[in-house]
């Protein structure tokens, strides 16, 4: 946190360019509602970077992959509510071709970053793949690595993974779908994190403000569809309303607005199958913000 004397405090916020993340943080963007005195300085950045930020305390409130979290564990608290839930559905691996899941064995797989969620639960299902980083921003890159060449097949996740079929690609596997079978839990894949060296009084406060602007979203759904997709995003098909409707729908919703008991058991089982499949040694000890 940064302040100077007699200033009100200034709160770090940094979030993704995706459709769900604008939605929750809008209303503080736009001063939509009063935030009793705190200050918010807005950074956006593609996941894997927003990741990368908060490894380093780079900001008070980070969206970051719930993948990302034992790397922060000891310096950030998850919030009880911001998260992208998948309910049978998530991030999808696609081909030009018609594959299997035992066919990406030994394929050169596009993927958004080494420490997504995404990553983490694709390598839960396939451990043996050639993992290529393809950064998510521009929002082309992943389709460009697939045409190119580049890739075999590429693992997308945000709007992306409603635009593999008018396309003309084939669906590998959906992480969600197949978590589901797995497990029959749903599959959180992005939370909210805060600083916990803010002190308890101020995470209290930054925690109920984040959560009255969900709430103000979700109040005000049209209108924030319209205005997401009024912005230069770099890609057409992130104009359109219809899209940015289908994607809320999915990932900004009651799961956003309180994270649920179901979805706290799987964070619980996705980090015990992780750990015991070696993706990461360390426990990671789940702390919660009022």
């Amino acid at each position: 946190m940064n302040s100077d004397s007699g200033a009100k405090p200034l709160i770090r916020l940094a979030y993704s360019v995706d459709a769900d993340d604008a939605f929750m943080f809008a209303a503080l963007a736009s001063g939509a509602i009063e935030t009793n005195g705190l200050r918010f300085l807005h950074q956006r950045a593609d996941t894997a970077s927003l990741n990368a930020l908060a490894t380093h305390e780079g900001a008070d409130v980070v969206a970051v992959s719930l993948g990302a979290y034992p790397q922060i564990a000891d310096r950030y608290l998850l919030l009880p509510h911001g998260a992208s839930v998948g309910r049978g559905f998530g991030p999808v691996v696609v081909a030009k071709r018609a594959m299997s899941i035992s066919d990406l064995r030994g394929l050169r797989v596009g993927v958004p970053g080494l420490t997504t969620t995404a990553y983490m639960v694709l390598r839960l299902i396939q451990p043996v793949f050639d993992a290529v980083v393809v950064p998510i921003a521009p929002f082309s890159r992943a389709f460009d690595a697939l045409e190119e060449g580049l890739v075999d097949a590429v693992l997308l996740i945000h709007e992306g993974r409603l635009l593999y079929e008018q396309r003309g690609y084939h669906k590998v596997v959906e992480l969600g779908e197949w978590w589901q079978q797995e497990t029959g839990l749903p599959l959180p894949l992005g939370v909210n994190v805060i600083r916990k060296s803010l002190g308890a009084d101020l995470v209290l406060q930054v925690s109920a403000l984040l959560s009255h602007a969900i709430q103000w979203a979700l109040a005000n759904r049209g209108q924030m569809v319209a205005s997401i997709a009024a912005e230069e995003r770099g890609d057409k098909a992130l104009a359109d309303p219809a899209l940015i409707d289908r994607y809320l729908g999915m990932y900004a919703n009651e799961d956003t607005r309180h994270i649920a008991p179901d979805v706290r058991h799987a964070i619980d089982v996705l980090f015990q199958r992780a750990r015991a499949s070696g993706l990461f040694a360390a426990h990671a000890d789940v702390q919660w913000a009022p």
